[in-house]
């Protein structure tokens, strides 16, 4: 079939554009608006495509009116829809208004037309006209503020894409999403929405991933703090810390992720070290963040034994999840991420899956290109063309399984297993 990729709408896409809105027209899903009005739009306002070899098989229009933005046409081909791309073209569509300061991006829909494309990625029903609208991520005050703390919006599926995990995902979904995106649920039963947690574990197994996730799930701006380039030689890297979480509480809403946050936060010593200064910073943020609300501070960890004891107290994370290496579901949807959809069918993914037990999801990713890379390395000396999928085999990937070497050493695991039993609080 060939991949979908999402671009700007260009002038030779009209023809497209319009094909898509007589499909849509002949079909239950009358557009609402004219002909006329779409291709005016595309034009002059805002639209962008989806694109399947040199064919447009989507498209999404907008035009925005004060602080609220319209989706005029939305259309996918009908041998596009099981593809996801809904979600893509959308999101692409709602980052082509963004600067433009809109509270909400509404759609209306016909009755008899197929809303779940809609309802599927963040939008709702408002009421009987089928009116549907989703609420932009960052408001136009915001907006200046999120580019200069280094901020971004990151796309709404990043959480389903997280597949396998169960056990994670369900402690993330029940200790950090659901009291904060459902304070009312959260208060009839006593939860205090979290304002801070630690996740530990080996290096490569998915913490950052897992940050993101959590903000795509929140629809919550992301926000990451790199500890490395904290003071710039005017000022220490304690008041830089300061400055920056000044300008971050500023925001409505975050998810604020430092990683490696031993760097900053590691135990303290007599006679104290240059980052000492720094460590008794954080504990003040940590502390600060505790008494408002609509922020969360994600700290990751790989020696959470390194960690200073006093961030380890009670009082200061609302809780120390560990995140460990993939289970046999999220091997498995790794796997098939990297491997051509027109060589899946005879793959052994079982063997893939046990072979790779103990690896991260990096160390998978770099085995897969390598086996897709000698590929066609192969077929490029045989033939001298762009190379053949169909050439893939599992005995590629095995072979390049047997060269790929293990990020987290028996050692290591062995030590967070230990970690889970001493210093997780869950």
């Amino acid at each position: 079939m060939g991949r979908i990729h999402i671009r700007e709408f260009h002038d030779d896409d009209l023809d497209a554009v319009v094909r898509l809105w007589w499909e849509a027209s002949s079909s239950s899903e009358q557009p609402v608006y004219s002909l006329a009005e779409v291709t005016a739009s595309c034009r002059e306002d805002h639209a962008v495509v989806a694109v399947r070899g040199n064919e447009v098989v989507a498209a999404a229009v907008g035009r925005a009116a004060h602080a609220q933005g319209w989706v005029v046409f939305f259309g996918v081909a009908e041998d596009a829809r099981s593809e996801n791309v809904s979600g893509a073209l959308l999101d692409s569509l709602e980052r082509k208004m963004a600067p433009l300061g809109l509270s909400t991006l509404s759609v209306l829909m016909p009755e008899g037309s197929r809303i779940d494309l809609l309802t599927s990625n963040g939008f709702q029903l408002r009421h009987s006209l089928r009116y549907l609208e989703r609420q932009m991520p960052v408001q136009r005050r915001e907006l200046d503020l999120l580019k200069d703390v280094g901020g971004r919006i990151l796309p709404r599926h990043l959480w389903q894409n997280v597949a396998g995990m169960r056990h994670e995902k369900q402690l993330l979904e029940e200790r950090l999403v659901a009291p904060l995106a459902q304070p009312e649920l959260a208060d009839r039963y006593g939860v205090v929405p979290p304002r801070a947690v630690m996740l530990f574990g080996p290096p490569g197994t998915g913490k950052t991933t897992f940050a993101k996730a959590v903000a795509s799930r929140l629809d919550w701006p992301f926000v990451e703090v790199f500890p490395s380039r904290l003071g710039d030689g005017k000022a220490s890297m304690a008041a830089s810390l300061r400055s920056v979480f000044e300008r971050i509480g500023e925001l409505e809403h975050g998810v604020v992720f430092i990683d490696e946050v031993e760097e900053i936060a590691s135990q303290r010593s007599d006679p104290p070290t240059p980052t000492q200064g720094v460590t008794n910073e954080l504990l003040k943020i940590v502390a600060d963040f505790r008494s408002r609300e609509g922020l969360l501070l994600v700290c990751a960890t790989n020696f959470v034994r390194g960690l200073d004891a006093a961030f380890m107290r009670h009082g200061r994370f609302d809780y120390v999840l560990p995140i460990g290496l993939p289970d046999a579901d999220a091997r498995e949807a790794i796997w098939r991420r990297y491997v051509p959809a027109e060589v899946a069918g005879g793959i052994d993914f079982a063997m893939l899956v046990a072979r790779s037990e103990g690896l991260t999801p990096a160390d998978i990713e770099y085995a897969a290109r390598r086996a897709s890379q000698e590929a066609l390395a192969r077929a490029l000396r045989g033939t001298g063309e762009s190379g053949a999928p169909a050439d893939l085999s599992t005995g590629d990937y095995a072979a390049a399984l047997e060269v790929t070497r293990a990020t987290v050493s028996d050692e290591q695991q062995a030590s967070f297993l230990e970690d889970i039993e001493l210093l997780a609080r869950l």
